[in-house]
């Protein structure tokens, strides 16, 4: 526990002990509920890197600061038997990227301090002494151990200077200009969350362990990767420490072709080389990882066929990148985060199922897949999909597990061994083990449209009582290609905390159950996903559980997509809040950060093309119907989907004189979780106005 967190705290704890020890036995639903407040004292932990030879646990651990309104990440350390946990690194921070050395004595990591541009460090793990390795003009990222571990690849950008339109007069010294017009001459210019990207391009670098020079191993007008963008590109060494693999897309065209990647060999030593192209196909070859032995490589992507929704499969081939063979090919999921085991005789990867995200393996020669561990990643969002996990040499791994009831804790884990992954930390037991949280129960049902059957979650306020009836929200991912899971959400718990039930489902367009159900809304979106909600509404309905006149609805980006869809065609629900969505899809292709990819992907052509399809699934088609008192919630520098998308849909509301508001959240991004009291503010707008439309008005609830 943080020496940081609240005293108050302190005292539900001692109070709790001396209620025990007076023989006080209270029942769950007795104990005080998830309060807005309670985010202050929540953690997550994530990218746990377990040591070579398994015995340790380092992972990034993140905090919210109330003095300063930001989040902060600090790594700790964890025996794999669960001793010892304690902090490597502590203070108001921004450390990630933990990597261990081969050999176990070091730990290179990523930090920031204040407001300058994060360097790499060395740990060394006899002494604790650290070292600055980098004082690179750019922030690295990807970062990478020789096998010999006396150097390190990084991957940062090279900055370069911005066209010349102009000869303009120079600046006088010490003259206080305005700050200078921004040239723009490419497509992706900008992204969500990152905001405006730099000029310049993403190179791979490799620097002496120990500190010194680093050498730039690429050059020229093209991007290897983008660690800013969370791409799956990552850097992977050869055993002979020779070469450098990784995935980029170099082609000239890759405005307009945003997934068409290829794997790339880079040679380390010796004068600078073009880098060699192992792969030549048209679709995504990413995450590159290379067999101990020297003789394979392994990475994931698909044969493109420009659909909403395609099937990542694992790849296997020879060093050269000769013979590609799917090695998933009987797995109708996608996978990620491909990892030679040691011994070179397994690959594990990632994938989620049915909302359950896991870790699973298939021999290196071919052959079945099978599960090594479930319910992993974790987090403060029930969105499935993600998990970081490492290997050691004996065969255990790290993972983050996670459940309905707490935001995920470090494991270790053995594949073929009984039982699941252990536990090691309990981050959140000192504030979650003294609050009510709502329970959780799966629930599948047919879709009115065609009797597909959709699976979702229903969350139960504390208190639930089955024999009266609830006011009940609809909660909607966005994605749209993505997945709901079992796992632990603060802003449902915050909603079922103020007495509401909760339904989150995942319709149509889901990731998880398949490539066919997937692109059910490939080129159909909004569409037949419709009837897939409001059919579990009325499953919670006929159960005698929701209360059919106190019915809201909400949802974030494709979520806000189909809660504007939604009351577009029905006004059975009393209020809604569309959080960040997309209204005008000629207006979203034209002003957000991904437009070649909604072009290609999401529509047949470009909208002057096809306008009267972009118009078709525009939410303004029904705006004309919309009765409900709507909310509609968006961060002000939200390039995903920008703010011109919500003003466009309040002004149609309030032109039509439906009771609605425009909430603008200041320097927030897409998710509105930059700032943890915007990230509160979000949560507490949304409820506060469905109470303000539910029965009794807003006495009628609980104050957070």
């Amino acid at each position: 526990m943080r020496l940081t967190k609240r005293s108050h705290r302190w005292m539900v704890v001692v109070a709790a002990v001396l209620a025990t020890c007076l023989g006080a036995a209270h029942a769950a639903d007795e104990l005080p509920r998830l309060g807005l407040d309670d985010l202050w004292d929540l953690e997550t932990v994530a990218d746990p890197q377990i040591s070579p030879d398994g015995t340790r646990v380092v992972y990034v651990r993140t905090f919210a600061d109330v003095m300063t309104d930001r989040f902060y990440s600090n790594l700790w350390i964890v025996d794999a038997d669960g001793t010892d946990h304690r902090p490597l690194t502590t203070g108001k921070r921004q450390d990630r990227s933990p990597r261990w050395s081969p050999a176990g004595d070091r730990l290179a990591w990523i930090a920031q301090e204040g407001e300058g541009e994060p360097q790499m460090w060395v740990r060394y793990m006899d002494t604790g002494e650290a070292a600055q390795v980098t004082r690179h003009e750019t922030a690295p990222g990807d970062i990478a151990w020789s096998p010999a571990g006396d150097r390190i690849a990084f991957r940062a950008l090279v900055p370069a200077k911005p066209p010349v339109l102009a000869d303009l007069p120079a600046k006088p010294e010490k003259a206080e200009w305005a700050a200078p017009a921004k040239v723009v001459d490419r497509l992706d210019y900008r992204y969500d969350p990152v905001g405006w990207l730099p000029l310049g391009h993403w190179h791979v670098f490799v620097v002496p362990a120990e500190g010194g020079t680093a050498r730039q191993l690429t050059e020229g007008e093209r991007s290897f990767g983008r660690p800013a963008l969370r791409s799956d590109s990552g850097l992977a060494w050869t055993p002979d420490g020779r070469f450098l693999l990784t995935s980029a897309n170099l082609r000239p065209e890759r405005d307009l072709e945003p997934l068409d990647s290829e794997i790339y060999e880079i040679a380390v030593d010796g004068p600078l080389a073009e880098p060699r192209k192992l792969t030549d196909r048209r679709g995504p070859d990413n995450a590159v990882t290379v067999s101990p032995d020297g003789r394979s490589i392994a990475y994931v992507g698909f044969d493109d066929r420009y659909q909403g929704y395609q099937t990542t499969f694992l790849y296997l081939a020879g060093r050269d990148g000769s013979n590609p063979r799917v090695a998933t090919a009987g797995l109708d999921r996608s996978v990620s985060s491909p990892r030679f085991t040691p011994d070179g005789r397994w690959v594990t990867f990632v994938y989620t199922s049915e909302g359950r995200t896991r870790i699973a393996r298939v021999p290196a020669g071919g052959g079945e897949v099978e599960d090594v561990a479930v319910d992993v990643g974790g987090g403060t969002s029930s969105y499935a999909g993600s998990a970081a996990y490492s290997l050691a040499r004996d065969g255990r791994f790290a993972v983050v597990t996670s459940d309905p009831a707490s935001p995920g804790d470090v494991a270790v884990g053995a594949a073929g061994a009984a039982g699941k992954p252990k536990r090691l930390t309990d981050v959140n037991g000192d504030v979650l083990a003294h609050r009510s949280l709502a329970t959780i129960e799966e629930v599948w049902y047919e879709s009115s449209h065609d009797q597909r059957r959709v699976q979702g979650w229903v969350l139960k306020p504390p208190g639930f009582d089955p024999s009266r009836r609830w006011p009940t929200i609809l909660e909607i991912h966005g994605g749209p290609f993505a997945d709901y899971g079992p796992k632990f959400d603060f802003e449902k718990q915050m909603m079922a905390a103020k007495g509401y039930l909760v339904l989150y489902t995942n319709p149509r367009g889901s990731t998880s159950y398949g490539e066919e159900f997937g692109n059910l809304i490939h080129h159909a979106y909004p569409g037949d996903d419709y009837f897939d909600l409001v059919s579990g509404v009325d499953v919670l309905v006929e159960r005698g559980w929701a209360d059919p006149e106190q019915l809201f609805v909400t949802g974030g980006s494709g979520g806000g997509v189909l809660t504007s869809w939604v009351i577009g065609r029905t006004d059975r629900f009393r209020a809604a809040v569309t959080v960040y969505p997309v209204i005008n899809w000629t207006s979203w292709v034209l002003t957000a950060d991904i437009p070649a990819f909604g072009v290609r992907y999401w529509f047949p052509g470009l909208p002057w093309d096809h306008q009267e399809h972009y118009e078709s699934r525009s939410l303004l088609s029904v705006v004309e119907n919309v009765e409900t008192p709507t909310m509609v919630l968006t961060g002000e520098v939200d390039y995903r989907t920008p703010m011109s998308e919500s003003e466009q849909y309040f002004t149609a509301l309030r032109l039509r004189g439906v009771e609605s508001v425009l909430v603008r959240v200041p320097d927030e991004n897409h998710g509105i979780r930059r700032r943890p009291s915007h990230w509160m503010q979000k949560i507490g707008y949304i409820v506060g106005w469905m109470d303000r439309y539910r029965d009794g008005g807003s006495q009628a609830a609980t104050a957070f």
